[in-house]
């Protein structure tokens, strides 16, 4: 992991673009700012996690022809 210190106002660039940038800082929260192209997702980490564990879920449920059929009805 690579760690950096920044400062309010100061970014960070992943890649070629993606482009993170202090907004504020108050107390023991930092707000952050991430401007990326729409083609990149950009999630929280516990959101990332509960989407992931919900994709697992729903690959391993066996679906019927005809639950599949009433999808489309």
């Amino acid at each position: 992991m690579l760690a950096l210190s920044r400062k309010s106002g100061e970014s960070i660039i992943v890649g070629n673009n993606v482009e993170i940038t202090i907004l504020e800082v108050k107390g023991d929260q930092v707000k952050v700012g991430i401007n990326a192209p729409k083609s990149v997702p950009v999630y929280r980490k516990e959101l990332y996690l509960q989407i992931q564990e919900a994709n697992k879920e729903a690959a391993s449920q066996n679906a019927s022809p005809e639950d599949i059929e009433k999808l489309f009805s």
